[in-house]
């Protein structure tokens, strides 16, 4: 059966299924309105985190271009900035994992998929566009959901709780932020630092433009004293704006304030930083077109997930690997293939969801059990960091309270 297929996005779900469609020997077309010089002087996009299950899918495509020790950090830090007594402990990774800018990284691999012969199209796609796109391939692959293409998949409300942001995000590359070395006895990690009422930051040491630099994201919770941060003027003021940004650390998040040289401190470019709020939204996976051919959702179309829990681009490299699977193995298009995709992809894809809604959530009693257990249980808050590779096994873990509870209970007597 010969297979032509079109995948719309060249995010990092769209790359992956394309370039791994095409190790193959299977033809795919991607369609996008930037080109990879767009991408490089584009405003900052995201602070993703790629997994060590990720990196193994990129070392399986040959794209791993990063492949340094100076790049990847091992472990999570987490910081309570409770008053007059801040928690602090640690959880490590058995493989490492890495962030690099996507500004960087998506042009990388959109020139390794042309270099090996993959055709990219470069156009804005409108709505009169999809009849013809549709009829053009045997699959559509939609991993954009930018306008008609995004609106082709329901929303489902049972597995989308929220019909608001429940954080506000400001998020920025920074330089001046100590995040440990590559080597040594305080190797590099990421600090996952909380705010009660206010909030959550993420630090994450990142490979960007010149180098090493260290990425704060700041999830602030709607109405808290962080919340304003979303739409701080940095172009009328860089000065005010850093200052602004530094105060709120030195009351908010002292653990990481701690670690800032504050004559260095500062937006490592300007375009560095974006500042938003994302709806939680899972949706349809598929649609049938005219009856005959069937849309395919995949990556932020398929689910798109708060950043809190750095689960988004894991999912969709995740996701992009098993369509292709069943892409490759298949021999129709139909029904029969959207329920085996759907069967492969969406205990992981689904976990990782409601494991972030979850973590968006004031704390249940259960929850805060488990925290202070971490604190204590360096091998329990292991398990609990490396499942960030695995979200089904965290879903399985914290679900429910009574889940949670076992899971402690489970681990006391080997504590003991």
């Amino acid at each position: 059966m010969n297979k032509s297929i079109g995948i719309v996005g060249a995010g990092i779900g769209g790359l992956h299924l394309a370039l791994y469609l095409q190790q193959h020997g299977i033809q795919a077309t991607v369609l996008t309105d930037r080109t990879p010089e767009q991408y490089a002087s584009a405003r900052l996009m995201n602070t993703v985190a790629h997994h060590s299950v990720t990196i193994a899918r990129e070392n399986e495509l040959g794209v791993n271009h990063w492949d340094d020790a100076a790049t990847i950090y091992h472990h999570h830090d987490h910081f309570f900035n409770f008053p007059g007594n801040g928690l602090l402990f640690r959880g490590a990774f058995k493989k490492p994992s890495r962030a690099v800018d996507y500004r960087m990284y998506l042009p990388a691999l959109m020139k390794d998929f042309e270099h090996r012969g993959g055709s990219i199209e470069y156009a804005s796609i409108q709505d009169d566009d999809i009849p013809a796109l549709v009829s053009r391939f045997d699959l559509l692959v939609v991993s954009t959901g930018k306008g008609a293409l995004g609106r082709m998949f329901a929303h489902r409300p049972e597995l989308s709780p929220y019909s608001q942001p429940q954080r506000l995000l400001c998020v920025g590359i920074y330089d001046g932020v100590d995040h440990g070395s590559p080597n040594g006895d305080d190797p590099r990690g990421v600090t996952l630092s909380v705010s009660p009422g206010h909030g959550e930051m993420i630090v994450i040491p990142t490979l960007s433009f010149n180098g090493m630099k260290t990425a704060l994201l700041m999830e602030n919770i709607p109405g808290g004293d962080m919340a304003d941060l979303v739409s701080l003027n940095y172009d009328a003021d860089p000065a005010a704006f850093r200052q602004t940004i530094l105060d709120k650390l030195e009351k908010h998040h002292p653990h990481t304030y701690n670690r800032i040289d504050t004559h260095r401190f500062g937006l490592a470019q300007p375009l560095d930083l974006l500042q938003g709020a994302v709806v939680p939204t899972v949706r349809q996976s598929s649609v049938a077109v005219d009856g005959e051919k069937f849309a395919v959702a995949l990556g932020d179309v398929h689910s798109v997930v708060d950043p809190l829990m750095g689960q988004g681009a894991n999912i969709a490299s995740y996701a992009a690997f098993e369509l292709g699977k069943a892409i490759v193995e298949t021999v129709a298009f139909d029904a029969r293939f959207v329920e085996e995709v759907d069967r492969a992809r969406e205990n992981r894809v689904f976990a990782a969801a409601r494991w972030t809604n979850l973590m968006l959530r004031p704390p249940s009693e259960a929850m805060g059990r488990l925290i202070l257990t971490m604190a204590q249980d360096r091998e329990l808050c292991d398990e609990f960091t490396d499942n960030f590779n695995y979200p089904e096994r965290q879903w399985d873990r914290v679900a429910t309270d009574k889940r949670i509870h076992a899971w402690i209970d489970r681990r006391a007597p080997l504590a003991a």
